[in-house]
């Protein structure tokens, strides 16, 4: 009876515990638990707000980043000399605006900005072709690589005359010499012969160059495969000739309009003297 005695205390003060334990730990885990799923995804989201709102500005400063290039790299192509503007024509640049599937190309100069059918095209690369047919705001150009295209052409180191056709299939130029036996390489340039009233081509346009020689010799032209210089899958800003500029003025880029800058400098320097010679009238210097 004593030992049992004394065995009850002992297991009343360890039920004791295990209650005062049970009642203070275990209501409190939901809690505890409760808190941090709330918590938790309150940090997660603000974590990923602040993700979504660095990448935004990042996005941004991309796009900005990208239309500052862009505005550089269109500037530095109006810069480009070309050959019109170097052997003297009045040009007019134009922005390809659509692609067709037979061998043209759509840009936003027509008739309004003094292109007209027949005037050659090409970019800072090489010749692209002629123009087609023109409207008011658009023209459409028939790309030197069309299956209908003809350009007359000549070697540009022996002067060899021949014509180039389009090979569409293969984005190559097929150029057959007049002269069977002339010679020709691989690395040899070709260049526009001209046409008469330099329409539709004017000459020495750049066209590309010679990388094959078709073997033919029982044939009556000499036949080569070349690669043109402009990328005709990429094109961008061309430029149009419009026809040949006054003598001493300079190219007029903005299709030809109003007075060129040889006669507005003219009359700059006249201070109103001479300036009849610019085509509008200015107010005299004092």
């Amino acid at each position: 009876m004593r030992a049992a005695g004394r065995r009850a205390p002992a297991l009343l003060a360890l039920v004791s515990a295990a209650l005062i334990a049970a009642d203070t730990v275990t209501p409190l885990e939901p809690l505890r638990a409760f808190g941090s799923a709330v918590y938790g995804g309150l940090e997660d989201a603000a974590s990923a707000g602040v993700r979504w709102a660095s990448g935004e500005r990042r996005l941004e400063e991309l796009e900005r980043e990208n239309a500052r290039l862009r505005a550089d790299l269109l500037a530095a192509r109006r810069t480009i000399p070309s050959p019109a503007q170097a052997d003297g024509y009045r040009v007019a640049s134009a922005h390809v605006i659509g692609f067709g599937r037979d061998g043209t190309v759509t840009v936003d100069t027509g008739s309004d900005g003094g292109v007209d059918r027949d005037m050659t095209v090409f970019d800072g690369d090489g010749l692209v072709g002629r123009i087609l047919r023109s409207g008011p705001g658009t023209a459409t150009v028939q790309l030197a690589t069309a299956s209908g295209a003809s350009i007359g052409a000549r070697l540009e180191g022996s002067r060899e005359v021949g014509l180039v056709t389009g090979v569409p299939e293969r984005g190559l130029l097929r150029l057959s010499l007049l002269n069977p036996s002339a010679e020709v390489k691989p690395g040899d340039r070709v260049v526009t012969l001209g046409s008469r009233d330099m329409r539709p081509y004017v000459p020495d346009v750049p066209i590309g160059t010679v990388v094959t020689v078709e073997p033919a010799p029982d044939a009556l032209t000499r036949t080569a495969l070349v690669r043109p210089f402009a990328r005709f899958s990429a094109l961008d800003l061309v430029t149009v000739v419009l026809g040949p500029q006054p003598d001493g003025a300079a190219v007029d880029a903005s299709a030809g309009k109003g007075a060129t800058k040889a006669e507005d400098e003219a009359g700059d320097e006249a201070g109103g003297a001479d300036a009849a010679k610019s085509g509008s009238k200015k107010a005299k210097g004092a």
